[in-house]
């Protein structure tokens, strides 16, 4: 195996990973351990370059920096990408490999599972470095958080309190995504939901009586709320005149293509819940579990995302900024705290 370390604007460490015998090629970024060691996920997808692999690791890496500071936990903020297709190039060779690279930081980078890997393939990572989270599944959790962020941006908006006959778009249906499309049928509210990968969104909708649209469409159609689930970076210069949503509020990371496009949805009366508050859910469970505190303590705390998604939204409105900057605010204060 051979690792790089280079150099890298706004990140402690960038490890370029590569293993003849495994085929492994890698990207780990430890952004910032100003609150403690980074945790962060290991994404497995086929990127069309190296460099576009390290583009999208060291942007998710630093919203795991926000998204700890900004729920107030002891953690920093870290990513690591694999570069291949999941469901042809992964194999226990590959992930043990990637294990041994994560292993070279000495523990200061805490490794979940994300889009492309599952939990059982972080414990395997987790039989070559330590401590990894491959205990219950975060999901849940993170789309509980969406609901309270939604909840709370719905308040904000027009002064409802509940969910029941809302018209929410849920943009994919991996295990954020359908957590979420369970929990928001469960409140009462009208869902329809869409993935790129074929049978997923129609199980999903099989179970909750959801409405099922092809993916492409699915951002542009009306709604009250608008929750990505999938990859990140929909909300682009091209995209946001379609949108006809009154709320953004989702799962997935890194939605907007720039901190500027939060502007782009203030001018059109889009209340957007900042990714790294609201989809914080499932990091909060995680830093419960590494400090021991039972299941009932992490849900307290994650259902307390609704209040820090109000507390942004006030924040922004009051001070006359976007809540972007506000929720930027909030976690770089701690940083520096």
């Amino acid at each position: 195996m051979s690792t790089e370390m280079l150099e890298a604007e706004g990140v402690e460490n960038l490890l370029v990973c590569r293993d003849e015998e495994s085929g492994l090629r890698s990207i780990i970024a430890v952004h910032d351990t100003t609150l403690g060691a980074a945790l962060g996920g290991v994404r497995m997808r086929p990127y069309p370059s190296e460099d576009a692999a390290v583009t999208e690791c060291t942007a998710l890496a630093e919203a795991m920096t926000l998204k700890a500071a900004a729920a107030g936990l002891d953690l920093g903020g870290g990513w690591s990408v694999i570069l291949g297709d999941p469901r042809q190039d992964k194999t226990d060779a590959l992930l043990r490999a990637h294990g041994r690279a994560i292993a070279t930081l000495g523990g200061r980078f805490i490794p979940v599972n994300d889009v492309g890997t599952t939990q059982s393939d972080i414990a395997l990572i987790g039989e070559e470095t330590s401590p990894v989270c491959a205990q219950d599944d975060p999901s849940p959790m993170t789309a509980l958080g969406v609901v309270e962020g939604i909840r709370a941006c719905v308040r904000h908006r027009s002064g409802r309190t509940d969910l029941r006959g809302l018209r929410v778009n849920v943009q994919g249906a991996g295990n954020v995504g359908a957590s979420l499309v369970r929990l928001l049928s469960t409140e009462g509210a009208h869902v329809t939901v869409a993935d790129v990968l074929p049978g997923r969104a129609e199980s999903v909708a099989a179970e909750t009586g959801a409405r099922v649209v092809e993916p492409a469409g699915l951002p542009a159609l009306e709604c009250d709320v608008l929750a990505p689930c999938a990859l990140g970076g929909i909300i682009t210069g091209e995209t946001v005149g379609s949108l006809r949503c009154g709320v953004i509020a989702g799962g997935a990371n890194n939605v907007l293509d720039s901190p500027e496009r939060a502007d782009d949805l203030a001018e059109r009366d889009i209340v957007y819940a900042p990714d790294f508050c609201v989809n914080a859910g499932g990091l909060i469970f995680l830093a419960e579990q590494l400090l021991g505190h039972d299941f009932d303590q992490a849900r307290t705390r994650v259902l307390s995302i609704g209040d820090v998604i109000a507390d942004v939204l006030d924040r922004a409105h009051r001070e006359g900024i976007s809540t972007t900057r506000a929720a930027h605010d909030l976690a770089e204060a701690r940083l520096k705290s």
